[in-house]
């Protein structure tokens, strides 16, 4: 029971990440959102999630993860509510910011409460293969509730469905779930978290305004410098504080700066994709949400499979060669998926997907667990607020990045195939998005200039094309580079997670408390 309260935690957090996929399209058409709006509806909640992860995972432990799960349900339910009667992308991004201060409360609880409850090796494994899964099957549940709710309520239902979800889940945690701390747990570390919050959002907030700028302009330019400049200070920071929020020294340890690498490029290529294969299924061949997120499940489904396996897999031949030959497998299939067309059959896609899924999930759980067996189990907040933090810093960099070569490429080739008879608010529109210029045709069309409205819609459609292979081969690259590396520094075979060798030192030695209750 308990860890079923724990996956249903986990779970409403995925599920939430790609049921606003699926309503990005309708965003367009209902609040007049841009590429660049749909961005920041997808990175202020994990911007926010990724920049607060790490104190809240350091304040799980110093206060208790039960009720820092509990309060982050709570804040959680209230943007979701929020979000709901948002009137426009404005208010709409803002409330996705709230909800990822509930999101960074919830997310590292929930695996350092698995991590306090499952000590054994072989046990803990089992369960975060069955909490990675999760990931799977929000994956797949998301995309299919959401477009469910799309096609019989409107948009803003996608957000108010997680409020009882969330209350639900609630329950269910505070009836089941034990009280856990560290009682030498040390204060929060106000100076990291700023820094932290700081050099981050500077970073996502460049990349996504890089195409709008340009992105050798100055104001770009001195956006990254400023952001890279802020992240220098922060790890001099980290480095030299006594009670650190984050332990720079832990990325001294192979296992644990190569676990997390592989899951930041894991997130990074598998946000990218998301963010525009739900965009190819509606708007290259017109599935409505419901029918895209029916045609996700392949992804969904081998995702949670390949999860459960890896971590077994990993346990008797270790991390090395599983999370390897998943970044293999997952750059394989995005490389195949960049070849896409108009005219491509769904059986190809739907084994696309199956590769990609299995890499995916091959990757994940076996990479968290190895993170978590580099700390000690009274550290687990900490350790398991760094394996979130890398899961949603790459997702947020994967949108930002991936959607904004994306927006270049796009704008870059429309630029140049664009009917020179278009009006000129419909040309804006057009280079705007694929969405803006499907919508700027249909509303030629019903203008009576049916001959420019195919020019358009044709000239879109090839320029998304052309983003799409574009941004998924750099993602595939990207994936490749990561199994080279996983090759490269992970263990080549399994070792207990609290060897001694392997866990990275603290002045804390103290056993956790544990009790039931609230």
């Amino acid at each position: 029971m308990v860890l079923v309260a724990l996956c249903s935690a986990a779970l409403l957090i995925n599920i939430d990440v790609t049921i606003v996929n699926v309503a990005l399209p309708s965003l367009v058409r209902e609040l007049g959102a841009t590429t660049t709006n749909l961005q920041w509806v997808v990175d202020a909640y994990t911007l926010v999630f990724a920049a607060l992860i790490l104190a809240a995972g350091s304040l799980s432990d110093r206060i208790g993860r039960k009720g820092t799960l509990l309060a982050g349900l709570a804040i959680f339910a209230l943007g979701s509510l929020a979000g709901s009667v948002s009137t426009s992308s404005g208010q709409l991004i803002a409330a996705r910011a709230f909800m990822g201060i509930g999101a960074a409360a919830i997310f590292p609880s929930t695996l350092s409460l698995i991590a306090n409850v499952f000590t054994e090796r072989t046990e803990r494994a089992k369960a975060i293969g069955l909490w990675g899964a999760t990931t799977g099957v929000g994956v797949a549940a998301g995309p299919i509730v959401g477009g469910w709710l799309l096609e019989h309520y409107w948009w803003g239902s996608v957000f108010l469905f997680m409020v009882p979800l969330a209350a639900l889940v609630a329950f269910g945690v505070a009836y089941s779930v034990p009280t856990s701390r560290d009682p030498a747990a040390p204060p929060i570390d106000w100076p990291g978290l700023v820094l932290s919050c700081a050099a981050m959002g500077t970073l996502v907030f460049a990349i996504i305004q890089a195409p709008d700028w340009g992105w050798v302009s100055t104001s770009t330019l001195a956006a990254f410098a400023l952001g890279l400049a802020l992240l220098a200070v922060f790890i001099n920071v980290e480095a030299r504080s006594d009670r650190p929020m984050l332990d720079v020294s832990l990325f001294g340890n192979p296992r644990f700066s190569a676990a997390s690498g592989s899951i930041t490029i894991s997130f990074f290529s598998l946000a990218g994709f998301t963010f525009l294969v739900t965009q190819y299924f509606q708007f290259v061949h017109g599935y409505s949400p419901l029918g895209t997120g029916i045609r996700l499940l392949p992804v969904a489904s081998s995702v949670a499979v390949a999860a459960v396996v890896g971590t077994k897999l990993a346990v008797r031949i270790g991390n090395k060669t599983v999370v390897a030959t998943g970044l293999a497998m997952w750059a394989i299939a995005l490389l195949w998926i960049s070849t896409v067309s108009a005219s491509t059959d769904y059986l190809e896609i739907v084994g696309q997907m199956v590769l990609g899924g299995g890499g995916l999930g091959l990757i994940t759980a076996p990479a968290t667990e190895a993170i978590l067996g580099a700390v000690p189990t009274e550290k687990a907040g900490v350790g398991s607020a760094v394996n979130d933090a890398t899961r949603l810093f790459g997702a947020a960099l994967g949108v930002a990045v991936i959607g904004s070569v994306a927006s270049s490429l796009y704008s870059h080739r429309l630029g140049t195939t664009i009917p020179a008879e278009l009006p000129a608010q419909a040309a804006t529109a057009a280079k705007g998005s694929i969405g803006g210029a499907l919508i700027a045709a249909r509303n030629l069309h019903q203008a009576g200039l049916t001959t420019t409205a195919h020019n358009l819609t044709t000239s879109a459609v090839d320029a998304f094309l052309r983003s799409l292979e574009g941004s998924l081969r750099l993602a595939a690259a990207i994936a490749a580079g990561g199994a080279v590396m996983a090759a490269a520094l992970l263990p080549s075979r399994p070792r207990d997670a609290m060897d001694a060798s392997e866990a990275v030192p603290t002045a804390s030695v103290a056993e956790p408390e544990l009790e039931f209750g609230a």
